[in-house]
């Protein structure tokens, strides 16, 4: 015990050290010397901001068990009335920015709860530990001048200012270099109040998708049903190719109804095994991936943003066998394909493009459809080919 409070206090006295320097930078870069007085005056090393960054979790969920536990019926049913409730601001938010009011509360849900939790933790304490890191330095001390900036600008109250362990704040979770560059004092007040005032949360994010490049003539995606036999190696998420030339293969809605003959473009998703579901995602799908880059992050939002208006929940079910693979989990699957003469590539625990590959090719031979996706599923058929 006394070991660990001795390093603890000699990283206290480094990292005071690494702020006297940073704080010079700052002020060469602008910032007040009142702002940097004011800002750094309690900061200390915070052993639960460098914890989180650096756990790295065993598990990685499956797109059903992220889906569950983010589309859940409070978040629909609360995004509708607070969508009802605030339906003249989100329309006028709309006709300025040509983002749909359904995904504006789509992602406030995601992001805090419809504004019920924004982060307990001091935004200069968070970036200034994770600057003062070396894992991502120079990403976080721009966060940081970013964070001194709105502070010097009187955006925020110092005492306001917390957030996520990232630094992200604000009803919708920006990070410094965000607030500054996108975000709107929708209600005239002279403040951009991301945590207090809906107008500015609303028009920030409405500004923050329109300069992402929001398409305010498509939707986001459809669920959609593959035809017998189809070539899974087409559903890689990213190639876009027209709704007609989709349709030409087979693919229809998921309720049986013929998906629409036109040129729009679209990439085919699938984001679990052969079982379902499958997506048709169109443009705005990947402006939502800019927001936060994860495919089953952008999936729930504009799955909720559907459900905010009264569309259908998925056709596809969860199957029973859902289940999440840690790292020992793939590389015993990478075992399994070399003992059964695959080329997986190392047995590293990550499913990559060899990996996804020798798996096609041991569902081709094994008559199964050949979608390349690790899954507890498929491990249970390794094991017993092998066995």
């Amino acid at each position: 015990m006394a070991v660990a409070v001795q390093v603890s206090a000699q990283s206290e006295a480094e990292f005071q050290a690494w702020l006297t320097d940073f704080k010079q930078q700052a002020k060469s870069q602008g910032i007040s010397q009142p702002t940097l007085d004011m800002a750094f005056a309690d900061v200390h090393l915070n052993h639960k901001v460098l914890e989180l960054d650096q756990r790295q979790p065993e598990f990685t969920r499956t797109f059903w068990q992220y889906f569950e536990a983010t589309v859940t019926d409070w978040r629909i049913n609360k995004g509708i009335e607070l969508y009802e409730e605030n339906r003249t601001l989100l329309d006028n938010v709309t006709q300025k920015y040509g983002v749909p009011g359904r995904f504006l509360v789509a992602f406030w849900g995601m992001e805090t709860n419809y504004g019920g939790f924004t982060g307990n933790i001091p935004i200069i304490e968070a970036l200034a530990t994770l600057a003062y890191n070396p894992r991502r330095s120079e990403f976080f001390s721009d966060q940081l001048i970013y964070a001194l900036r709105i502070l010097d600008e009187g955006h925020v109250p110092l005492k306001q200012m917390k957030g996520s362990w990232a630094g992200a704040m604000g009803q919708t979770q920006f990070m410094p270099y965000n607030y500054l560059r996108y975000s709107v004092d929708g209600d005239n007040s002279g403040h951009k109040d991301l945590w207090n005032s809906l107008p500015d949360v609303f028009h920030s994010s409405g500004n923050f998708l329109n300069k992402l490049g929001w398409n305010k003539e498509e939707n986001w995606g459809r669920e959609v049903q593959l035809p017998a036999k189809f070539d899974y190696a087409l559903a890689d998420g990213s190639t876009r190719r027209p709704l007609s030339e989709w349709r030409e293969m087979g693919i229809t809605l998921a309720d049986g109804r013929p998906i629409p003959n036109i040129d729009m473009k679209a990439a085919l998703l699938m984001p679990s095994d052969y079982r379902g579901p499958v997506f048709l995602v169109y443009d705005n799908f990947f402006v939502i991936k800019r927001w936060n880059n994860s495919n089953s992050y952008a999936l729930a939002v504009g799955h909720l943003a559907d459900r905010l208006i009264g569309r259908e929940p998925l056709v596809a079910t969860k199957p029973s066998d859902d289940e999440a693979l840690s790292k020992q989990h793939i590389s015993e699957l990478q075992r399994l394909l070399r003992r059964l003469g695959y080329k997986s590539g190392g047995i590293d625990g990550v499913a990559g493009t060899m990996t996804r590959q020798a798996i096609r090719d041991f569902q081709i031979d094994r008559n199964i459809p050949a979608d390349g996706f690790p899954s507890m599923h498929l491990l249970k058929i390794l094991r017993e080919a092998v066995h």
